[in-house]
């Protein structure tokens, strides 16, 4: 059998992209949840787990996330007017209309005091709960800067100074989260122990490597391992302890001095009440961006779905197993697909995300290598605080910089790839996807 071969005269920072895209576009939660969630009479089926809606008093549906909001309304798609009352948080300008449902939109990843809004209102819903009930959670990532309460004693503003140093530490999501929990009366499995002694079906778009139930959103219905003596650990571990308001160090010690709740743990009564589901990750997109990009022409690999560690590190892998892979498969077109959410540690003061930085890191190393594209994007739509979901590059990308003067060794030092990537056109924008599985990463090459 020929292989196809893909059109020559397609651009192919088109072709990457429309791969990309087919990967975010099979995680949509409204297809997920359907795949997931039916009603048939008087049954409500979720996955394996089966209710009879006459012994069911009251359905509450509550939610965090980026894609909260499109979860919601496929939810709404189902049960209907069976809803008793639900609410939501999602970051702004991802919400979408819903009928039996509300919604606040709220600051992500920095939280704001819509954020403490939306919660509250959650939290209010849950506890009305009762064993006759039955809470539905709808969690994505975003779910842990949105659903957000600030701790006794200290501010919002205390977290959001918090957030930020955490955000450019360096630390990975699973520590990041580590340190939420134990700030937080909802995180670390305390709003299932809010909603007993109601039953609690947790839907899960997972945007965590290996999808930890205790990492995703913060896990506000999964036991969690961490402590108080972990969290605090961090904070030495990355040298932020003298960064990070008093207050917030204060309620730590607090938690190992056993003068604050502990999150919950693996043993305790409302979780055996609870059932979290995984519905989507980035498997699923990853299989779809690589039968998007066979049904083209090219030869697709899925190399990795844990892509992880400081993004100059990633950037050097992926850029050199590109390479090899050109000199080793000379003439076959091919894809090499990766998944997962690197690392970035702010040096400077510019702006960008740890998609666009990564392909600025793999835009320098493609210097005078010809026949391979790179993409590198956030599936949520959003890479860190800009409008771009991600950035592409190729060896042309080098090229256009130096025409107009640009020095892409200052653009990586002061982390300022956003201004880079838009001053040579190479930013991806796609908007708020209503989804979140992390990060694709793209190699074409020939």
């Amino acid at each position: 059998m020929v292989q196809k071969r893909p059109d020559q005269n397609q651009n192919k920072r088109q072709i990457i992209r429309d791969i990309f895209l087919a990967g975010v576009e099979s995680v949509k939660p409204d297809n997920l949840i359907n795949s997931s969630v039916s009603m048939d009479r008087n049954f409500l089926r979720i996955e394996n787990l089966k209710f009879k809606l006459s012994e069911v008093k009251n359905i509450y549906v509550v939610g965090a996330g980026k894609a909260s909001s499109l979860m919601a309304k496929a939810i709404e798609n189902i049960l209907g007017p069976k809803i008793t009352a639900g609410h939501i948080v999602t970051k702004y300008g991802h919400s979408v209309p819903l009928k039996y449902l509300t919604a606040t939109e709220a600051g992500h990843p920095v939280p704001d005091e819509n954020g403490i809004d939306g919660t509250k209102r959650i939290l209010t819903l849950v506890e009305k709960a009762d064993k006759e009930d039955l809470v539905i959670c709808l969690l994505s990532g975003g779910g842990s800067a949105l659903l957000i309460d600030v701790p006794e004693g200290c501010t919002l503003n205390d977290l959001k100074i918090l957030t930020d140093i955490l955000i450019k530490s360096g630390a990975t999501i699973n520590e990041i989260n580590c340190i939420r929990k134990h700030l937080s009366k909802v995180k670390g499995g305390l709003l299932a122990k809010t909603a007993y002694p109601a039953r609690v079906v947790t839907l899960i778009l997972s945007d965590v490597i290996g999808d930890p139930l205790d990492v995703i959103a913060s896990g506000p219905t999964a036991s969690d391992p961490t402590t108080y003596s972990d969290a605090l650990s961090l904070m030495d571990k990355y040298n932020i302890r003298d960064k990070v308001p008093s207050r917030i160090l204060e309620v730590l010690q607090d938690g190992i001095d056993k003068r604050r709740q502990e999150t919950l743990k693996e043993s305790d009564k409302a979780l055996k009440l609870t059932e979290n589901l995984i519905i989507g990750n980035n498997k699923l997109a990853l299989l779809a961006a690589k039968g998007k990009a066979e049904s083209i022409g090219y030869e697709a690999k899925i190399i990795s779905d844990n892509i992880a560690g400081d993004v100059t590190e990633v950037a050097d892998r992926i850029m050199n197993l590109a390479i090899k892979t050109k000199k080793e498969n000379s003439g076959i077109c091919t894809c090499l697909l990766f998944a997962g959410e690197p690392t970035v540690k702010v040096k400077g003061e510019g702006l960008g995300g740890r998609n666009q930085h990564l392909t600025l890191l793999a835009a320098r190393l493609l210097k005078n290598i010809d026949e391979i594209t790179f993409l590198s994007g956030g599936t949520d739509g959003s890479d860190g605080p800009t409008d771009a979901t991600g950035a592409v590059a190729d060896s042309l990308t080098l090229v256009k910089a130096t025409e107009m003067n640009l020095d892409i060794d200052e653009y990586i030092d002061n982390s300022d790839s956003y201004n880079f990537f838009k001053q040579v056109e190479g930013l991806i924008t796609t908007g708020p996807t209503q989804t979140n599985v992390m990060d694709l990463m793209i190699v074409l090459i020939n």
